[in-house]
């Protein structure tokens, strides 16, 4: 830091902010700490007393807040996310689409343990729309050592196999088939008052419903009608009732017949423990493998479920493993509020 006269300081960098006092019309900061002195600053920062000004003294190895930015930015930064330009050190991202946002967790906490420097962002895994806030990048000091600022950025990469911290999967079109299963509702002692609900979620996202079928609890029929809509271009089935454990649900049975992979049949979320996920591949024509779903009873009644956790990720195309399904425990508990704020909530937030 060194001090310097103000009509001097034309492309310096301020070491402090400048505070304007004017009584009862302001008291505030004309400028910022890191702020860059133009020509046309010089007669304001003379207006408010400002002869000297204490400015950064460019040092070997060492960088400007902005540009420490720069590779904060560059380190998360990845498609389809728009970026602010620098200010006091600071970049946000925003999203550019809809999509699927996911973040590093490692990466992430292995560049804020530098110190010096942070990476704030949203949940990762769950849905985002054009022009949402994605992250938001800063660092704390003034100058920090460019050594220290590569030294994250090589960790991070080495974590990432060299990706961004940050992802933005935009979603993709997909076919939908719909198995409505239950002997009450084949019969038409009750109305199917699942199959709406599920329309509505679809309604959501790019989908179009290539075939809905309802039969009785024959395990044999669903797996059939299961096979025969992937046959017909689905990327999606969905199978709503027989979940459960009871002798006559048997849509866990009908899914795994198919011959698709059981990723994991429950998870520790309440709403939706008996749910069931899984992938089929065999004799898929091109693409990724259809995603089959069997959905409990709860989908149908409860606001929110494990449905709205998974759902976002099958539109963009990005499986879920079973270990993730059982991370979910922890902010897996719909605390069913009186008015429901999802997904500005900690459901399916995990840790």
């Amino acid at each position: 830091m060194k001090q310097i006269r103000t009509v001097d300081a034309v492309g310096t960098v301020l070491c402090h902010d400048i505070t304007q006092i004017i009584k009862g019309v302001t008291k505030d900061a004309v400028f910022r700490k890191g702020h860059v002195v133009t020509e046309e600053d010089i007669p304001v920062l003379l207006s408010v007393g400002k002869e000297w000004l204490y400015v950064w003294e460019k040092e070997e190895g060492m960088l400007h807040e902005n540009d420490a930015a720069e590779i904060l930015c560059s380190m998360c930064r990845g498609d389809h996310m728009e970026r602010s330009e620098a200010k006091e050190g600071k970049i946000e991202l925003t999203a550019a689409c809809d999509g699927l946002f996911k973040a590093d967790n490692e990466a992430l906490k292995a560049v804020n343990g530098f110190g010096q420097m942070m990476i704030a962002t949203r949940h990762g895994n769950f849905a985002v729309k054009a022009g949402d806030k994605l992250a938001g990048t800063r660092i704390i000091p003034l100058v920090i050592e460019e050594e220290k600022m590569e030294a994250a950025r090589k960790q991070a990469m080495e974590i990432t196999g060299g990706r961004p911290i940050l992802t933005l999967l935009p979603f993709v079109h997909k076919k939908v088939g719909i198995v409505t299963t239950g002997n009450e509702v084949y019969s038409g002692r009750i109305q199917d008052t699942f199959t709406p609900v599920i329309l509505e979620k679809f309604a959501e996202f790019d989908t179009e419903i290539v075939g809905h079928v309802t039969l009785n609890d024959d395990d044999k029929r669903v797996t059939a009608a299961i096979l025969d809509l992937i046959g017909k271009g689905a990327d999606v089935v969905v199978c709503t009732g027989g979940m459960s454990v009871d002798p006559d649900d048997k849509t866990p049975l009908a899914i795994r017949n198919t011959g698709s992979r059981i990723v994991s049949y429950g998870a520790p979320v309440l709403p939706g423990a008996m749910f069931l996920l899984a992938y089929y591949e065999k004799e898929r024509r091109g693409g990724s493998p259809a995603v089959v779903m069997g959905l409990p009873g709860c989908v149908m009644y409860a606001k929110r479920t494990i449905f709205d956790l998974v759902l976002p990720r099958v539109m963009a195309d990005d499986p879920v493993t079973a270990q993730e399904l059982a991370a979910l425990g922890q902010g897996g508990l719909c605390l069913n509020c009186p008015v429901c704020t999802f997904p500005n909530c900690g459901f399916g937030k995990g840790i």
